[in-house]
């Protein structure tokens, strides 16, 4: 193919982007456009054809709206896409057309690519407003009375659930310990002052036989809270929307001074934003991403199938107890359940990938996971973002165990390549993360070798600061040289317990934890152990794992079942000011 066809082509690829030169490295001006970068992206791989390397794509300011994910493939190796201004790439859907009925306002929900529109997230004038709910102050959330694990029912004060007898799709978000769980409710059955729920499968089968994490019965007044959704019957709040999704049509409740004839308002459609996404034998090379607003990402599993998750926003997707349980080798504790997990959807996925960076960028308005580098991923760096209105975790690295591999082995994959590698996540504001997903992180990190998180700040988030680790077992796999360090976590815990600033999982040999600052813990009254929280926290399993020179106001730690090789080495007030004033992001 020679030069003139080559042009020929990348001029029938489209007019919102531009050669800037046609050979050697090259640079692509892309104007906004729902297929825009993916036209940049072909006229690079044409370009790349002729034997020529590097390529930019210079994003000029503006709002790309995708109806399908951004694909970086092997081909687009040697690839930096910049943003040139203000660039938001977006899986939203506008609403328009409101119209005011009684004490709120109406819209009709548009088809997305051809179908029903569906979606649990809202923002208007960019505030995220309230999928409708029984509570406007958790600490005022109900609690249940009792359960039937055989009859798979929960049984709940009667006054809690009668507004919503004859709601088709309500929910329950149930405080479960360490997690939360979003069952869809089936059918409730009034008995005296209590009432019987039921919920749909396959949620509710899973739900009932796991025992970790369980919904709490106790003597002491600490019975699992629950919040009610996703019913019109519950709309009565300002900031509150319901969607019929029936009907296809939208009710908001204003706030004061909004009017909606004139809001922008936004909905998600797209679940995920863009993919990197190589093969183990042919791996995507060399790609920074740099400034690039990533913008309304979608959740719909908890929707379709329910949502009960193991730890860390892993949903279950098999779980059962064991009786009696069974004895494990190496010292670890006995083994009383067995469990598959997935994983939760991302905005940005990293897979089958070396060297791919994002710098700069910010993510915002997620429903679950904002940026995810999982399997095959090799020496990336997340450097200088910020992740903000987070649904799940905000950075989510490394395997947690293909969904056929059960949760309490160690994980020694046979081709080591699959290990998350010498990923750099340094520099990032971490704010607003795990408010859907209430036992999701603001990092986290399973089955994962040589990774560095450095220097971020981390706050507000609903359950643990930085996770690192898996697998609830002392023998050594696939994990270790890791290094948490110089990273600054307060108010933490907004919604869970049994936490930590920063928490280990399993055997990782040559990992440090050091020269971090935590502090601020909030103090939620709905938790199911008002004391079982943790400035810093190894669980399970964890070994070979040195804790050294972090400050915390107190000395309010936990080893719990703990394996060998852990040092513990000058935590507490009196770590000096110099490593105080020195954690948190680097300017």
């Amino acid at each position: 193919m020679d030069i003139r066809r080559i042009l020929t082509t990348i001029l029938a690829l489209g007019l919102c982007a531009h050669l800037v030169q046609a050979s050697g490295d090259f640079t692509i001006t892309v104007e906004p456009g729902e297929f825009a970068i993916e036209n940049a992206l072909q006229q690079a791989r044409l370009h790349r054809m002729q034997g020529n390397g590097f390529a930019e794509l210079q994003l000029q300011p503006g709002t790309y709206r995708l109806s399908q994910p951004i694909i970086l493939r092997p081909e687009d190796s040697d690839t930096q896409i910049t943003a040139k201004g203000e660039v938001i790439i977006t899986g939203g859907v506008k609403i328009e057309g409101w119209r005011k009925q009684g004490k709120v306002w109406v819209a009709d929900v548009p088809q997305w690519n051809g179908r029903p529109l569906e979606f649990r997230q809202m923002w208007v004038n960019g505030q995220k407003a309230v999928r409708a709910r029984d509570v406007v102050d958790f600490e005022k959330m109900w609690r249940i009375r009792s359960m039937d694990k055989a009859k798979e029912l929960l049984f709940v004060p009667a006054a809690a659930v009668r507004s919503i007898l004859k709601a088709p799709n309500a929910e329950m978000v149930l405080h479960e310990m360490w997690c939360v769980a979003n069952l869809r409710i089936r059918h409730i059955q009034i008995q005296g002052d209590s009432a019987a729920i039921a919920f749909h499968n396959p949620e509710s089968h899973v739900h009932f036989m796991h025992p970790w994490p369980s919904p709490m019965v106790t003597t002491d007044g600490h019975n699992s809270a629950f919040y009610l959704t996703n019913a019109r019957e519950l709309l009565d709040e300002p900031g509150e929307w319901y969607l019929d999704t029936q009907k296809q049509k939208l009710y908001y409740m204003a706030r004061p001074g909004e009017d909606m004839r004139t809001a922008d308002v936004e909905v998600p459609a797209l679940e995920t934003l863009m993919k990197v996404e190589g093969t183990p034998d042919q791996m995507v090379r060399d790609i920074t991403i740099q400034g690039v607003t990533f913008r309304h990402a979608t959740w719909l599993r908890p929707s379709l199938m329910g949502h009960a998750p193991l730890q860390a926003g892993m949903y279950m997707i098999e779980a059962f107890k064991i009786r009696p349980s069974i004895p494990r080798p190496n010292g670890d504790h006995r083994l009383d359940n067995q469990g598959w997990v997935g994983r939760p959807a991302a905005a940005v996925t990293v897979d089958a990938a070396e060297r791919v960076s994002f710098k700069e960028c910010t993510f915002e308005h997620c429903a679950s996971t904002a940026l995810d580098y999982h399997t095959y991923t090799h020496q990336g760096r997340i450097e200088g973002c910020q992740f903000h209105d987070i649904g799940g975790t905000a950075i989510l690295a490394g395997s947690f165990g293909p969904e056929s591999h059960e949760a309490h082995l160690p994980y020694q994959p046979a081709d080591p390549r699959t290990i998350c590698t010498g990923l750099q996540i340094s520099n990032n504001l971490i704010d607003d993360c795990a408010n859907e997903d209430w036992g999701c992180l603001g990092i986290g990190a399973g089955f994962v070798r040589g990774i560095r998180i450095e220097h971020n700040e981390i706050s507000n988030v609903s359950y643990t600061g930085i996770s690192l680790g898996w697998g609830w077992n002392q023998q050594t796999c696939a994990m270790a040289d890791n290094l948490v360090r110089a990273n600054r976590i307060h108010h933490y815990a907004r919604h869970m317990y049994d936490t930590a600033g920063i928490y280990t999982l399993g055997a990782q040999p040559h990992t440090f934890i050091e020269e971090n600052v935590v502090s601020d813990i909030y103090r939620p009254g709905y938790v199911h152990d008002p004391n079982h929280w943790f400035y810093l926290y190894t669980d399970e399993g964890s070994s070979y794992i040195t804790v050294r020179n972090n400050w915390t106001p107190e000395e309010k730690y936990l080893q719990n079942a703990n394996g060998p090789g852990n040092t513990w080495q000058n935590n507490g007030p009196q770590v000096a000011d110099s490593i105080k004033q020195a954690a948190g992001i680097q300017h």
